[in-house]
């Protein structure tokens, strides 16, 4: 598994580094997986690894303990853009005000809100001009 090699490589070569996990609530839907990436969220600061979760998919993420626990013991998260159907679950487990709550349901693309411990701020990000055409979605901009 791509995780367990990850850990490996981080656990024997000791210098810092940032591991991204993209659409992490398809790992959230296998109990293995889920409790394995668990395991190296906890864990990874004391080899000097970050770790980024990145989902569109709250509600599979959430639906996992494990993945309630990631989010609920990282220091840092950042919301997007919500659909209705999500925007109660993440009322719930961030404590959104009502101000919060509409800011994510009416975001631009790039608009949302940072959390940073108990602090929350509305954020909006900019892309370079490289960044643009490196991640963008939309076969127009390219």
């Amino acid at each position: 598994m791509l995780l367990g090699y990850v850990w490996n490589v981080t656990r024997s070569s000791l210098r810092k580094r940032i591991l991204v996990v993209d659409e992490a609530w398809n790992i959230m839907q296998h109990e293995d997986s889920a409790k394995f990436l668990f395991g190296l969220v906890k864990r990874a600061r004391k080899y000097g690894l970050g770790v980024t979760t990145i989902t569109q998919d709250v509600e599979d993420f959430m639906n996992s303990p494990h993945g309630k626990a990631i989010v609920t013991n990282s220091s840092i998260q950042l919301l997007l853009k919500q659909s209705p159907a999500s925007i109660d679950i993440l009322q719930n487990i961030f404590k959104l005000t009502e101000q919060e709550k509409y800011i994510l349901l009416n975001s631009s693309v790039g608009q949302g809100l940072f959390f940073a411990g108990t602090e929350h701020v509305g954020i909006q990000i900019l892309a370079s001009y490289f960044e643009e055409q490196v991640i963008t979605t939309d076969p127009n901009r390219k």
